[in-house]
């Protein structure tokens, strides 16, 4: 650069104003990018399912003393497992809701019944608890009418009222049970016999596995 050349000496300063301008951007690029974070470091936190975790809370875990009892019910009275299944919970539900032994409420299907849900009889009695719609049509008429009598949960919880009514009315269990079959002139109480001799052997399957949900006070 010839320093007595005006035009030389202006091309000069621009040249040293533009590598100034250029490393001040280049610094105030590294400034920012040490401030700022990058895409990596951020942290993404993933939005639980609230599906999956009711899907946690409601399923339930198995209970041993009902899989045996279902078990034995199906073995020895031949039916599905699935169907006893039904037949089980109902019977718990029933005896939830009238304070009533789960395992008393089965006895009874098992002898009025064999646990069959569309079980019917000469006089009129039908399903799992052998109930007569035409002595019942009030109870019935709460769930529909006489035709849910072969409903299983309908009758499982329509025959443990009827039950639960005849043991207060007479004041004790066998009594109840000898008024529901309408064997209550037998002195040998021999219906009330068969079905705590069968709720004995219910008591037995459930004693063997861990957990009490199917078993209360009489």
């Amino acid at each position: 650069m010839d320093p007595t050349d005006p035009n030389s000496l202006a091309r000069g300063l621009i040249a040293c104003a533009v590598a100034v301008g250029a490393l001040f951007a280049l610094s105030t690029a590294r400034a920012l990018s040490a401030e700022a974070p990058t895409v990596a470091a951020i942290e993404i936190t993933p939005v639980p399912d609230p599906r999956r975790a009711a899907l946690v809370e409601i399923a339930p875990a198995r209970d041993p003393r009902r899989a045996a009892l279902i078990d034995y019910l199906s073995e020895r009275y031949r039916r599905a497992a699935d169907e006893i299944e039904a037949i089980v919970d109902g019977a718990r539900a029933a005896g939830e809701a009238m304070d009533v032994d789960p395992l008393l409420i089965l006895a009874v299907m098992a002898v009025e019944s064999s646990l069959n849900p569309a079980a019917r009889s000469a006089f009129g009695a039908r399903g799992l608890m052998q109930i007569v719609p035409r002595f019942h049509r009030d109870k019935l008429a709460e769930h529909g009418g006489e035709r849910a009598v072969l409903d299983p949960r309908v009758n499982a919880l329509v025959g443990t009222r009827i039950l639960k009514d005849y043991m207060h009315r007479t004041g004790s269990l066998r009594a109840g049970l000898q008024r529901y079959a309408g064997w209550q002139d037998d002195p040998e109480h021999r219906y009330a016999r068969k079905v705590l001799a069968e709720k004995q052997r219910l008591s037995g399957v459930v004693s063997r596995s861990p957990g009490d949900q199917y078993e209360k006070a009489s």
